[in-house]
């Protein structure tokens, strides 16, 4: 019987969320990562994106790996290593398209993009004896406070978003097209205001003029909000991830995991599609960078 790669992805998430645990806030609050964020990594160096980040950043505190590096058994082999007997291996998800030509309604060929998702095993290298010594190493220490903050400023300064401060809520107002955030010293810490205003110009990504995402949110907490939340909560700990910052549970967690759990639970590929529009957000944000990041192609 083939495996539905979808249900299983998503029976997991919903786990989490029935625990309390919000997977992608999980890493920074692992005593063994000494404050270093990073996405999870290919042997080659190469980020995994969408749903495949959600994925390992769990299976990496399930299993306490400080290590970013995941390869599959054949890779290991190719490094004269081997996975030590009795570990497991984690799933992760390679989705794409292929073309395939059909006879039109005129009986004219017409050719068409099927999509596939298909699911493959992966082990961190914390599970594998004998690679180079190299993925072996210890993580850099965090960078210093001071410097952190300046270029988290300096990374959203460059999006160009109507950003303006004031009162109490945090929030993005479509019809104005601006991202009201409470004062920078109101917050508990640098990280939670970044965080937020992270989150918000997730939200900023979804106006007509820039990614035109829309769920049909008709009011507040039906399944078209919870859909657009939960992409900015994935959008958010991508962007943090990248920045290496330490975002902070907000007040709201609480009320939002009801309504993603059910979101989830009537929707098997949910997930997949919150994480890949995430990932869409996070890289038009990088997109706005000096240097664009060179982000990986390929999103659940």
């Amino acid at each position: 019987m083939k495996q539905d790669i979808y249900q299983r992805v998503t029976d997991k998430i919903v786990a989490d969320l029935e625990k309390g645990e919000l997977t992608w806030l999980k890493p920074w609050s692992s005593g063994n990562l000494e404050g270093r964020i990073t996405k999870p990594l290919r042997h080659n160096g190469e980020t995994y994106s969408g749903i495949n980040i959600l994925m390992l950043w769990g299976a990496a505190m399930e299993g306490g790996y400080c290590s970013p590096y995941w390869m599959t058994f054949k890779q290991a082999k190719t490094f004269g290593a081997n996975v030590r007997k009795g570990e497991r291996g984690n799933l992760v998800v390679y989705a794409n398209t292929f073309t395939k030509t059909e006879e039109g309604e005129n009986g004219q060929e017409e050719e068409r993009k099927i999509p596939f998702m298909k699911g493959y095993t992966v082990f961190n290298v914390e599970q594998i004896e004998g690679l180079p010594e190299h993925y072996y190493d210890k993580p850099p220490a965090i960078i210093e406070p001071d410097q952190r903050i300046e270029h988290a400023e300096a990374f959203f300064g460059e999006a160009g978003a109507d950003i303006r401060h004031g009162g109490n809520r945090a929030y993005y107002s479509g019809g104005s097209d601006h991202v009201q955030m409470p004062y920078f010293e109101t917050f508990c810490s640098p990280e939670a205001y970044y965080g937020t205003l992270a989150h918000e110009l997730t939200h900023w990504t979804k106006h007509e003029k820039r990614l035109d995402r829309e769920f049909g949110r008709k009011k507040w907490g039906d399944e078209g909000y919870a859909r657009e939340e939960l992409v900015a909560e994935l959008g958010a700990a991508f962007l943090c991830a990248d920045i290496e910052l330490s975002p902070q549970p907000r007040e709201e967690h609480a009320a939002y995991i009801q309504s993603w759990r059910k979101v989830l639970k009537e929707d098997k590929r949910a997930i997949f599609s919150a994480a890949a529009h995430a990932q869409r957000a996070a890289d038009f944000l990088h997109s706005f960078q000096q240097k664009p990041k060179q982000m990986e192609g390929v999103a659940a």
